[in-house]
């Protein structure tokens, strides 16, 4: 097994003295048409980050047992080098931003993840919003692990993804030089994905680059103010119902489905999907061709 370290373990000193230093920025400097900080919802965020944790433990122990298993079946290996980490990590980067756009087109998937968008703020502490139902991002690194990819290996990959994207959480950098802004995600990147107008939805999908986005046509760039949040907000602190709230609401609309075909649709479509209005029928009593008024 690689001897690879746990680099959001090292990255939490560094994420408590990055988010004290915005703190204390906005206390010297405030800028009253940034989202800043509130203290519940900061709170919740740091709740949401501590739960991940422990549920992700939970969720590693059938990851793990299948994706070794996997890796046992496959003729494949990719050994850990100086060479093939930076590989690894590019590999892992394109595979992350297919889940982070399934998780944004799928509606049970963004039941996952619509965690990380409740807060109507934009900080490091968002950055810590995590959800507690992860289990649906292992079927998208799949191929990986069957090239051969050690899954502790992509296990290092992933956590790297997660630590970079911390210090994008931020209101307090305008813009990168702009060769990084063209090749890697930044502030500016995240605050359109973190928007709720429409010209910003599902928009800047990259966890390290931002050229996948490019690539695939999802990319937008800031322009205006982004406004934080969702599209219909919750008003709530409490962490269960933060991390519970769209499941919720795809078990009450599945209850009133009125055919199997909707519920697939509730289940399976985008988060705002809904069947079409049954069309009124057509009264033809009246109409000019029919009357008999003179």
């Amino acid at each position: 097994m690689p001897n690879l370290p746990d680099v959001v373990l090292w990255s939490i000193p560094a994420f408590v003295l990055l988010t004290v230093v915005e703190m204390v920025s906005y206390r010297l400097h405030p800028d009253e048409d940034a989202a800043g900080y509130e203290a519940k919802d900061a709170a919740t965020s740091v709740g949401m980050g501590l739960g991940s944790l422990a549920f992700d433990f939970l969720w590693k122990i059938p990851i793990v047992a299948l994706y070794t298993a996997l890796y046992e079946l496959t003729p494949l290996r990719v050994p850990v080098l100086w060479w093939t980490v930076p590989l690894m990590l590019l590999a892992q980067d394109f595979f992350y931003y297919w889940s982070h756009r399934g998780h944004h087109v799928i509606r049970i998937l963004w039941a996952c993840h619509v965690v990380h968008h409740s807060s109507r703020k934009f900080n490091f502490t968002t950055a810590l919003r995590q959800p507690w139902t992860s289990l649906t991002v292992w079927p998208f690194y799949v191929p990986l692990i069957a090239a051969g990819v050690h899954p502790a290996a992509l296990a290092f990959c992933s956590s790297a993804n997660l630590v970079y994207q911390f210090w994008i959480h931020t209101e307090r950098i305008d813009k990168m030089p702009r060769w990084f802004e063209f090749v890697f995600n930044t502030p500016s990147h995240h605050r359109v994905h973190h928007a709720s107008q429409g010209g910003y939805l599902d928009r800047n999908f990259g966890g390290i680059l931002i050229v996948w986005d490019r690539l695939f046509g999802s990319f937008a760039a800031e322009t205006v103010r982004p406004v934080y949040g969702l599209t219909k907000n919750i008003d709530t602190y409490n962490p269960l119902k933060v991390a519970t709230h769209e499941y919720v609401s795809i078990a009450k609309d599945l209850k009133a489905a009125r055919d199997w075909r909707e519920r697939a649709g509730r289940v399976f479509r985008g988060p705002g999907w809904g069947p079409a209005p049954a069309a009124a029928p057509v009264s033809t009593a009246g109409t000019p061709a029919e009357s008999t008024s003179a």
